[in-house]
């Protein structure tokens, strides 16, 4: 929303991956940093056999050095695993370096990298959306995989029917 101030969330895409009353994880979708996986792999010391290209995403601004993984579920994936847990349909998470390395691999066709996350304590997101600081909205795979992160905010808007040009700052649950 509008009166959101941090600059780390102006216009971002949070997906919420864990929120208990404890505490609340996420990864920003639609930001990226300037390293390409094939440049992460290398300093990791393990191939990356998936498009030379591909970016590794900025997660949030927190913990910038632990990584976390979203992709589509696969046939050679055992998604019961310890290490990799479902999170809507096929959509997978993971912050395991085996199965970064295993990935790497054989990078399935949607597979994203992210470092960092956003993390808010017990009860700060709950405040944070009872002053109308942020939009919920349903996850969509293809969103977190189909949509360029330059449009992805207004995607997400528009496509709950909401015009960005007529958010206003307010408070209450949007």
């Amino acid at each position: 929303m509008p009166q959101l101030s941090d600059p780390n969330f102006r216009r971002a895409v949070v997906l919420v991956v864990h929120h208990d009353a404890e505490s609340t994880f996420g990864l920003v979708l639609n930001r990226e940093v300037e390293l390409t996986v094939d440049e992460l792999c290398e300093s990791l010391e393990f191939p990356w056999n998936g498009e030379r290209d591909a970016e590794v995403a900025w997660g949030g601004p927190v913990e910038s050095n632990t990584g976390w993984l979203l992709f589509q579920d696969s046939v050679e994936m055992e998604v019961d695993d310890e290490h990799v847990s479902r999170l809507e349909g096929s959509l997978c998470f993971a912050g395991s370096m085996d199965v970064f390395r295993q990935l790497a691999g054989q990078p399935p066709a949607d597979l994203r990298i992210f470092l960092g996350y956003a993390g808010w304590g017990g009860g700060q997101l709950e405040m944070e959306l009872a002053q109308g600081a942020w939009v919920v909205a349903p996850l969509s795979s293809d969103v977190v995989f189909d949509v360029p992160r330059e449009a992805m905010w207004d995607h997400v808007l528009r496509a709950m029917d909401i015009d960005p040009a007529t958010l206003i700052s307010t408070a209450g649950v949007h």
